[in-house]
């Protein structure tokens, strides 16, 4: 008994080696894959980070760092402040309250609107100016309006988030739409296809790509105008704009640094998130 399982254990060890040796080279390139999507922008951060210190630790004399707070007093004063992010979380739940429901009426009325377009020529003709005013104007001359119209409450901050949001959606949802190959538009044309089936079933599934790419754009679009619209529209429960205002105004630079730094990880936060939501609708059949 002794020697048969000797035997085996023996027969078995060179395809034990092989095995280890085959997933030897795939765990090196795993490393090196993470290595390389991941280093660079670490890198980068470890770069920011240095010049950060040496700027506040070097270049400001004391009495002046309080433009330019050290990291880790930001993260002391800031994030490690029981008091302090009591504030900053709630005022985040506020201000991504705003985002979403910005971005939900933003995406809407982007599609809407490209669709209404790619219908006719004299269509997009007359209402793709607007779109294009919409962008330009600058929504810091809007922004008392909006408040003497619509409050200075949530409904007003959500106009403000739908206004600088809904762009990227209406020009890369047209692009999608208008990009559908010409002659399966001719297959759909010959078989007499009506204009709703031609848009359901060839434009708007090739358009999907292009839709969520302007939906990733207008997620991190719609952080900004959130706010935005919070650091102006200061009625109600503050958001993180208001907070922003607040710590400007106390002259508190750690809290202020924090809430700034929030406010930016929140926008990378909602960017990767509909960038993720995108791999998965389109990602199996289409590059993004």
């Amino acid at each position: 008994m002794t020697t048969t399982t000797l035997t085996r254990a023996d027969a078995a060890e060179p395809a034990v080696r092989a095995t280890k040796a085959a997933t030897a080279p795939q765990r090196a390139g795993s490393r090196g894959r993470v290595l390389r999507v991941w280093g660079p922008p670490l890198a980068v951060l470890a770069v920011i980070v240095g010049a950060w210190y040496l700027v506040s630790d070097v270049v400001l004399a004391p009495t002046q760092r309080f433009l330019l707070p050290a990291p880790d007093a930001v993260i002391r004063n800031g994030f490690l402040d029981p008091s302090i992010m009591s504030q900053l979380l709630g005022s985040l739940g506020r201000t991504a309250f705003v985002t979403l429901i910005g971005l939900a009426i933003a995406a809407a009325l982007g599609i809407l609107w490209a669709v209404l377009m790619s219908q006719a020529r004299w269509v997009e003709r007359s209402l793709f100016p607007y779109a294009v005013v919409l962008q330009c104007v600058p929504i810091l001359a809007l922004v008392p309006l909006i408040g003497f119209w619509f409050g200075f409450e949530y409904p007003a901050r959500i106009i403000v988030c739908v206004m600088i949001a809904v762009f990227p959606m209406v020009s890369n949802t047209l692009f999608g739409l208008q990009a559908a190959d010409r002659g399966q538009r001719e297959l759909f044309r010959l078989q007499h296809a009506s204009r709703w089936t031609t848009l359901w079933k060839l434009q708007f599934p090739g358009a999907l790509p292009a839709i969520f790419a302007g939906l990733r754009i207008s997620a991190g679009l719609s952080v900004v105008g959130a706010v935005v619209g919070d650091f102006f529209f200061r009625q109600g429960d503050p958001g993180l704009g208001a907070l922003i205002s607040n710590f400007q105004a106390s002259v508190e630079a750690e809290p202020l640094f924090a809430t700034i730094m929030l406010a930016s990880l929140f926008g990378v936060a909602i960017f990767l998130l509909f960038s993720w939501i995108g791999r998965l609708a389109v990602g199996k059949w289409h590059e993004f």
